[in-house]
């Protein structure tokens, strides 16, 4: 008898309704040593790009051996649901809609995929507005209970799976062209840049970064934790997903003050008067 795998759980459900109340239910039922993990069900409404890439981020932080499900799905029954295996050894469960593509890159790519259409695993959905406690689900529960993916559905070829695309930054000489890719209930804001594109911009010696937005500008202390930043000062850090994020001394928004959204362009330079 394999031993029980975690199922953990991501989803835009939020936490003021039944939904992920039903979905442990579910699993539970089917697989109930299988202990649940709500990674978060706070992903913002729809958004397939930042549930992908919170995903993405957490996987060195989930067990080899979590069977991961994850449902953010605008358009609910028109995109296949699928199960990944991928070459890590990994499984993902979740609409083919891009969602969980981040996630089998950083797991080792595709080794094997499925559609969920085995009536041994899944059932006939009580509503197609909610389909995941009987499609995604049940997918899932088993594949923690020791089911292998093959008896999920028919073999898809991975090529045929819809996928999200994140931009790079561009680089240049003491300037970096990027975007904003999440932001938090803080104010706090997520973009496109790692610190090897800082090393590579040659921003990464600067105490000092000047950010330029459609909206503002800021000039921003360089820091590691929140503690290093006045109130209302601006500075970047880098979080612990590797993203370089813009911030605010408490209790400000670096959100607010400069304008920002999802996708919003946003410009790095060396400060004039930075080292």
């Amino acid at each position: 008898m394999p031993a029980p795998r975690p199922i953990v759980f991501l989803s835009d459900f939020g936490l003021g309704n039944e939904w992920v109340g039903l979905c442990h239910a579910v699993m539970s039922g089917i697989s109930p040593q299988c202990p649940i993990v709500d990674l978060s069900h706070l992903v913002r409404p729809l958004e397939v790009g930042s549930g992908a890439l919170l995903l993405a981020d957490s996987m060195p932080y989930i067990s080899e051996q979590a069977v991961v499900l994850a449902v953010v799905d605008p358009t609910v029954g028109k995109d296949r649901e699928i199960a990944i295996e991928t070459g890590s050894g990994r499984h993902l469960v979740g609409p083919d809609n891009g969602l969980l593509s981040l996630a089998w890159d950083a797991a080792g790519g595709i080794r094997s995929a499925v559609e969920l259409t085995s009536p041994e695993i899944v059932r006939r959905p009580h509503s197609e507005a909610f389909r995941a406690p009987d499609t995604l689900c049940p997918a899932a529960a088993a594949l923690a209970g020791g089911a292998p993916i093959a008896e999920l559905g028919s073999e898809l070829d991975p090529a045929t799976l819809a996928v999200v695309e994140m931009a790079a930054p561009e680089i240049e000489p003491g300037k970096i062209t990027c975007e904003v890719i999440d932001f938090n209930r803080f104010g706090n804001v997520h973009l496109n840049v790692r610190p090897a594109d800082l090393e590579a911009a040659g921003l990464d010696g600067e105490t000092t970064i000047t950010i330029e937005a459609v909206s503002g500008a800021a000039e921003a202390k360089r820091g590691s934790t929140y503690a290093d930043f006045a109130a209302g000062e601006y500075g970047v850090l880098v979080d612990p997903r590797g993203w370089l994020t813009i911030v605010r001394g408490n209790p400000a928004s670096a959100l607010d003050g400069l304008g920002l959204s999802i996708a919003a362009p946003v410009w790095l330079r060396r400060a004039s008067g930075g080292s």
